[in-house]
């Protein structure tokens, strides 16, 4: 059935089929701009080819190359996702991985390009296909694109997998090895400490060996019986919980201290392991004024509830650290480029990612930035131009990259408040960070 180009408005669609037609003709529209989206991508990719950079834009031998696709795509600049990321309103890497997706198509897969240009595939598809091939050499990449551009917008997941592993096979064949090895040994043991649940808890997942799964079986279930002989009065499922902490902290199952126990008759326990969790919570938090029950949980991203708080510093093996007040508000300053504890601590505070647009990642794995740059950094001969001094008011945390890009780039930034900045990328677009994420701006 054909979409009809002109539909009638949503709100004068007085039928099922009326509001179905709408539907598949704004899927169109969707599917057009996709394709559209894709297309700017390569061409943006073409303008920062390592053949076009433009010395003006960034300083002589700072910005390097980068593969964003697959053997015999063109290399471009290293800072090339990041503006056209916050263009977007997408994260660096999001954007990287959106431009070498285009690249792969527009220069390994020319057919299945073509057919997602012409809307005989979507572009998600094309995207799917694209992603797949990248670590293919170019012969591979050709002989999926030849078997693949006809049918890319009607087989399903498992047929297209296949299709690109018979590939790899054939074109590849060290790599479809080194493939199958690491997917024979599917063992693996992962806790997604990245996500908090209210209650304070993680998800964990694993695939272990028979013999060592035995054995964890084995130490969990005798924890959740001494912890049930104890008076323990949680249900078996969560003494099981309480169980595997326990043999975290202690190593019940695996003592590896073979000093001698010097009284006899006991056993003996191997010292605690270290856990450090940065929570901050206020006052009221702990007291419940307010309404206040809410607690962060730094490198998680999460809030727990504040009497979640409460049972972990209740924990006999605990060793609860209060560090005095930290007014986020002071101002400090010394007169060396390094940044001290105490002002590194406050700015990191006050932003607890990295800066630059739609990035998330730790200000604590982030570099301290001098807004304004520190005349211990600045290139050519002193006097050249403003400086800035180590103080809160000039500083911000941007993660390595982002720190390279402003230093080495035409990308500068104003710092509004102590967590408002404001952005202008080497082609002229604005954007505001704050505490409440990005926004692009009139210029």
């Amino acid at each position: 059935m054909a979409i009809d180009p002109n539909p009638a408005p949503l709100g004068e669609c007085d039928s099922p089929a009326a509001v179905l037609a709408f539907a598949r003709s704004q899927r169109a529209v969707a599917d057009r701009a996709e394709v559209a989206l894709l297309e700017a991508a390569v061409a943006w990719a073409s303008m920062h080819s390592v053949d076009c950079l433009d010395d003006a834009a960034c300083l002589p031998g700072a910005e390097g190359e980068i593969a964003i696709a697959g053997p015999g795509a063109p290399l471009v600049t290293e800072f090339a996702p990041l503006e056209l990321g916050a263009a977007l309103g997408m994260s660096s890497d999001a954007a990287r991985a959106m431009l070498g997706e285009a690249v792969e198509l527009a220069h390994r897969l020319p057919r299945t390009w073509a057919a997602v240009r012409a809307g005989e595939v979507p572009a998600w598809r094309g995207r799917k296909v694209a992603a797949n091939t990248l670590s293919l050499p170019a012969d591979g990449a050709a002989y999926v694109d030849t078997h693949v551009h006809a049918v890319a917008g009607k087989i399903g997941y498992a047929a297209l997998d296949r299709l690109i592993e018979e590939a790899r096979v054939r074109f590849d064949p060290a790599g479809a090895e080194d493939k199958r090895r690491a997917a024979a040994d599917r063992r693996h043991f992962d806790l997604d400490t990245g996500r908090v649940s209210f209650a304070g808890t993680v998800t964990v997942d694993g695939e272990l060996d028979l013999a060592d799964a035995l054995d964890l079986d084995g130490a969990v279930a005798r924890g959740a019986r001494v912890l049930g002989e104890l008076g323990c009065a949680e249900s078996l499922d969560v003494r099981r919980s309480l169980a595997v902490g326990e043999i975290a902290r202690r190593q019940l199952a695996l003592d590896l201290d073979t000093t001698p126990t010097q009284i006899e008759g006991l056993s003996k326990r191997c010292r605690p392991r270290q856990v450090v969790v940065h929570v901050h919570l206020t006052e009221a938090a702990l007291s419940g004024a307010d309404g206040m029950h809410l607690a962060r949980v730094e490198k998680t991203r999460s809030f727990v509830a504040a009497d979640q708080v409460k049972t972990w510093c209740a924990s006999p093996d605990a060793q609860v650290i209060v560090k005095p007040v930290i007014d986020l508000a002071d101002v400090d300053h010394t007169d060396a480029y390094e940044v001290p504890d105490r002002i590194a601590e406050r700015v990191q505070l006050n932003n607890p990612t990295c800066v630059f647009p739609w990035c998330g990642r730790s200000a604590r794995r982030a570099d301290n930035d001098h807004v304004v740059r520190h005349r211990h950094e600045r290139e050519g001969p002193p006097g050249d131009g403003e400086y800035g001094e180590t103080t809160d008011p000039n500083l911000a945390p941007l993660c390595r990259t982002h720190h390279r890009a402003k230093t080495h780039t035409a990308w500068t930034y104003t710092k509004l408040d102590e967590t408002t900045y404001l952005w202008r990328s080497p082609n002229g677009i604005h954007l505001r960070r704050d505490h409440t994420g990005t926004t692009i701006v009139p210029a």
